[in-house]
């Protein structure tokens, strides 16, 4: 290794670029077993974010099943996931574009499964399983309806069957209820269970777990067997032998569970999270063998632990298990991430075995250095968690005396979590010389349910007071330079960034991804899945509409003076674009400096190779501007205005 060479902090050269993260580059989404087969999905950036659909078969390479043409994504929840899964080699998937069904047979011909509506995307389909006898897709549909006179009228979610023939003929199993995940068939086909919840909840927490019985393309004697209220029930799964298994946060912590007719038994559980937030559909965190082994993963302190039947039996611990499957021969079969590398499958027999490993960067492990578990005082005098990256560079340290630049990260949700993981867009500032916290503010998940509540009703409060807090605590213990302090999120950490600018004066600047800048507009035009959000987060609007206009970052420009980077995607139904140019219009108006980029036909988050560079050069380019040191790389120098 070469003698270290001293380099102000933010400005080392560095082999992490921002191409880096999408050249050559795909990321695993869901991984399913077909009996010993193993099927995945992966987002491949440098196709403008297609998601195609990969199968392993035993001793044979991978194969891509879904043509050129298909972009496997649903848009049910607007946030979509369970867009694809597979019988008997065939597979059924969600295309983005019409959001209609498709099924791939083996031999690679197409069928369209359900009708083409009266326009595009009215009709979504999302986290499906076909009867035993091939014949139905039990999956849920979504229909969005059009506008009459001007009265914005909800979408419906049902639990429907789609005929697989191509007849495009489609049968209403189960509808009522607001929203609906996990339509599970047991093995014969005779019953099948579902979670339900209703406005104004969100699905961790409070949701329903039912049960019907599959009788002549009807749904008969359904019933609530657990959940309701304040109990998140998730992820219902049959045995072999029809034994229904479910997740439940009824005693504080996601943990599993089996129903019986005298009771629901606890099967494995503790002071651990095994489900997380039902963003997206089609989670898997843990699967029964056909023997009846229950296969687990956990989220510790150290990470994610695999587990057989019990924590003391521990087959895997990893940075993060995003998927958890088994095969029908008994095998588990993961995907899971470290910090040193991104997710791959494994499946696991008496040796670990590699169905598909993550693209090699080829970067030595100083770059990667597992990060710290912070626990840190809050403001008011309670408690949060980050994660802590020091700079990590094996050739470069800063100048004599110089303490490196903090870089706050602020994750969306608000309900989330942290990636603990292998993140190459965090490394990249590590490896220039900054200093990173990822912060796990109060609200967040993987601590339980309670701390998890400890933002109900105030979102826009502790979630910016931990953010401030967490870097007053790597100044206070010399770890990071307090004249240089920056924030970043998107989507809610948007909000919080915009809000801790407004608020407090610790940050020297900020970039807000598709952030929330006005909570009134957020609680009236967002879609459905979110509109009742706010209730618990802040409270009922219009009733409580003082604290959501006290809250809204854009009624307190006046208070901004710290420069600040915007980005934003025209297509985005979320955080719409006009949220964006309020903060935009009101920088220029007090002459703050700032840089604003739009990408056009991005959504909620940016999926585009192109897109994903720009965002993050742009970034560096306006911290490193800001703070005043040069960067190493070639890269496009963002343009600060300081008015219109």
């Amino acid at each position: 290794m070469e003698e270290p060479r001293y380099l102000p902090h933010g400005s080392w050269p560095s082999p992490i670029s921002a191409s880096s993260l999408v050249e050559g580059t795909s990321t695993i989404i869901e991984m399913m077993v077909d009996e010993d087969d193993i099927w995945w999905s992966e987002s491949r950036p440098d196709e403008s974010g297609r998601i195609a659909i990969m199968r392993a078969i035993p001793n044979a390479a991978p194969q891509e099943i879904t043509p050129k043409e298909i972009n496997v994504r649903s848009k049910v929840h607007e946030y979509g996931g369970g867009a694809w899964w597979v019988d008997k080699q065939s597979l059924y998937c969600v295309n983005f574009g019409d959001q209609r069904l498709r099924r791939i047979y083996p031999d690679g011909r197409v069928k369209i499964l359900t009708s083409e509506p009266p326009e595009s995307q009215m009709w979504r389909f999302a986290d499906g399983r076909v009867t035993p006898n091939g014949e139905w897709c039990i999956c849920i549909r979504e229909i969005h309806h059009h506008f009459d006179d001007g009265i914005v009228v909800e979408p419906d979610n049902q639990i429907v069957a789609v005929a697989t023939d191509g007849s495009c003929e489609i049968r209403e199993l189960v509808v009522g209820a607001d929203f609906y995940a996990f339509p599970r068939l047991s093995p014969d086909g005779e019953f099948l269970a579902w979670i339900q919840w209703l406005h104004p909840s969100m699905p961790w927490y409070e949701t329903e777990l039912w049960v019907g019985r599959l009788a002549d393309g009807q749904i008969v004697n359904a019933k609530k067997l657990e959940g309701g209220h304040e109990e998140s029930v998730s992820q219902p799964e049959w045995s072999k032998g029809s034994d229904l298994y479910f997740l439940s946060d009824r005693s504080g912590w996601s943990n599993l569970y089996r129903f019986t007719e005298e009771g629901s038994e606890l099967v494995i559980g503790g002071m651990f999270d095994i489900g997380g937030p039902l963003w997206v559909l089609g989670q898997s965190r843990y699967a029964i063998s056909p023997s009846g082994e229950a296969i687990v993963a956990f989220s510790d302190s150290t990470g994610d632990v695999l587990i057989q039947n019990s924590p003391a039996n521990e087959m895997l611990r990893s940075a993060t298990i995003h998927v958890v499957r088994c095969s029908a021969s008994g095998l588990p079969v993961v995907v899971a991430s470290t910090h040193q590398a991104g997710s791959s499958i494994t499946r696991h027999t008496k040796e670990l075995e590699f169905i598909h490993r993550a693209e090699p960067h080829g970067l030595v492990k100083e770059y990667f250095p597992t990060p710290d578990l912070i626990s840190f005082p809050t403001l008011d005098g309670r408690e949060a968690h980050g994660y802590f990256y020091a700079p990590a560079h094996p050739n470069y340290n800063g100048l004599e005396n110089e303490i490196p630049p903090l870089l706050v990260l602020a994750h969306g949700g608000p309900t989330g979590s942290a990636r603990y993981e292998l993140n190459l867009a965090l490394r990249y500032w590590t490896s220039r010389g900054w200093a990173v916290v990822d912060v796990d503010y109060r609200g967040s998940t993987g601590y339980g349910r309670s701390y998890m509540e400890e933002l109900d009703g105030e979102w826009g409060v502790i979630d910016v007071e931990d953010c401030v807090a967490a870097a007053r605590h790597l100044v206070s213990e010399g770890h990071v330079d307090p004249e240089r302090l920056a924030i970043k999120g998107g989507s809610a950490g948007g909000f919080t960034v915009l809000a801790a600018l407004a608020f407090y004066d610790d940050f020297s600047a900020g970039a807000s991804r598709y952030g929330v800048a006005d909570l009134e507009i957020l609680a009236r035009d967002t879609h459905k899945f979110e509109s009742r959000y706010l209730d618990r987060l802040i409270g009922s609007y219009p009733e409580q509409r003082d604290i959501y206009l006290d809250r809204s970052p854009i009624n307190h420009t006046e208070k901004f003076d710290s420069p600040m980077l915007i980005l934003q995607g025209t297509e985005d139904a979320v955080v719409p674009q006009n949220q964006a140019e309020l903060i935009v219009s009101a920088l220029a108006q007090k002459k703050i400096p700032h840089s604003y980029l739009l990408f056009e036909g991005e959504g909620h988050g940016f999926r585009k190779a192109e897109n994903i560079v720009a965002a993050l050069e742009g970034e560096y380019s306006f911290f490193a501007q800001i703070f005043g040191f040069e960067p190493a790389d070639e890269i496009p120098k963002i343009l600060i205005r300081k008015d219109s």
